[in-house]
């Protein structure tokens, strides 16, 4: 009998991946994807716990799904990934309508979970294992339309940044299989994915468990997938990115010109405070590194305002960090107190308005920045991979370059997954636009 499943996914790319193997493991028990709510005979929520804006809109929608509870009582309810981590028990105790509660260690028990409460409801949950390794064999994950996989690498993480929750509610570093890796990397191109993305909390830790293959090893191998026209990874952690990995960069063919390297902060008093074990000298000296030897690169950012114990100085500090560094784009965050971090408990704590008025600040630097390097592309020639219509206008499709920089194009007789050559004629802060060229104009 067909059951319809509908899953919610907050947060990260790591959880969109995971979402699309919980959605794979339950397909082999009769489980479809369904658009509504009101359809759905299981209802799972994949949470992220990294900042308290996430964990609001969660509660709030646990909340919400209280009435199709109500209206259909057989209705399975839960909650997995970070958030289900880090609360647990006290989450199925706020809300009673929850049938399960599974952490990240646990999501290889789901089928054995959701069959249990098909047949018998008592509410059940499962924090233990966080660092317990979750085999991805012969798990086949359901993807969404589109053009670019995500392929999971590795789970967890060794750092412990003072703000960060993630190693609590993720637990150690885990590497998967190579073998594995590449098995699923084929099975995603041979399904028709042009693009894979390979993701870790700290992708340049790969293998240092199992050592088998390092990062670069591991990307040398992947950049040789027959059928593959872009590889990807994400996140990278400054500390690890080796030489061995930017020249696998610069020989790799399919490699895609761009590194996300979170720099968090721009000055060493608070790069401390933080512990992200380097310096401001250290995270400059690895991107002169990187640009000798991929000169095309574009380079994106986290950065963190706000963290307790910011000075003024510190802050101009970390605006002259971004003046020098010029950055594609940075992904900017105000600091968001974690229960059970460090820096929870750290004295000098920022207020909010100083906070909102740093990262305002902030971002007016970078948009500048972000234009300026946009700018570069003017009336240039740039190969984009289709991704599909644009949400607003379904004449209009969206696409990028291999530096990761979003293109829009008036629709003409392409379809997703094509590259394509399209002429900038119009760059803002954040989007190129343009037309597609073919061999005579």
């Amino acid at each position: 009998m067909k059951k319809n499943l509908k899953i919610l996914t907050y947060g990260c790319q790591m959880n969109v991946a995971e979402s699309e193997r919980m959605a794979g493991q339950l397909q082999k028990i009769g489980y479809e994807l369904a658009e509504n709510f009101s359809d759905a005979d299981l209802i799972l929520i994949n949470s992220c716990c990294v900042r308290s804006s996430a964990e609001d809109k969660i509660y709030g929608k646990i909340g919400e799904l209280k009435k199709y509870k109500m209206q259909k009582p057989s209705l399975i309810l839960g909650v997995t990934g970070c958030l289900a981590q880090k609360d647990g028990e006290d989450l199925a105790k706020k809300f009673p309508q929850l049938d399960f509660v599974l952490g990240t260690g646990r999501r290889g028990e789901l089928v054995e979970v959701v069959k249990n409460l098909e047949s018998a409801r008592n509410q059940f949950v499962d924090t233990s294992n966080v660092s317990g390794m979750i085999s991805d064999e012969n798990i086949f994950p359901i993807r969404g339309g589109g053009v670019s996989a995500f392929v999971p690498i590795m789970y967890g993480c060794n750092n412990f940044c003072t703000y960060c929750i993630v190693p609590y509610v993720r637990g150690r570093e885990r590497s998967r299989l190579p073998e594995e890796i590449f098995s699923e990397m084929r099975e995603a191109v041979d399904s028709g994915f042009k693009e894979i993305t390979l993701l870790g909390q700290n992708v340049n830790s790969y293998g240092k468990d199992h050592k088998l293959k390092t990062f670069a090893e591991l990307l040398t191998d992947a950049d040789k997938i027959s059928g593959l026209e872009r590889l990807r990874f994400m996140t990278s952690h400054p500390k690890d990115l080796s030489d061995d990995l930017i020249s696998a960069m610069a020989n790799g063919k399919k490699i895609c010109e761009h590194i996300h390297l979170p720099a968090q902060y721009g000055s060493n008093k608070i790069l401390r405070k933080m512990n992200r074990v380097y310096t401001v000298e250290n995270y400059l000296e690895l991107v002169k590194k990187i640009r000798a030897a991929i000169p095309e690169i574009s380079l994106t950012t986290d950065l963190i305002v706000g963290f307790p114990g910011e000075t003024e100085d510190d802050f101009k500090q970390t605006l002259e960090f971004l003046q020098e560094v010029q950055f594609d784009m940075a992904f900017t965050f105000i600091y968001s107190i974690r229960s059970g971090t460090p820096a929870a408990n750290f004295e000098n704590q920022i207020d909010d308005e100083t906070k909102h008025r740093r990262l305002d600040e902030l971002m007016k630097v970078q948009n500048k920045i972000s234009l300026e390097k946009n700018l570069k592309h003017q009336n240039k020639i740039v190969e984009v991979l289709v991704e599909g219509a644009s949400k607003t206008d379904k004449n209009i499709f969206t696409s990028r370059t291999r530096t990761n920089k979003l293109v829009l194009f008036p629709h003409e007789t392409e379809k997703p997954g094509d590259l394509v050559q399209v002429k900038v004629e119009q760059v803002q802060t954040w989007i190129l636009k343009g037309r597609q060229v073919k061999g005579g104009d």
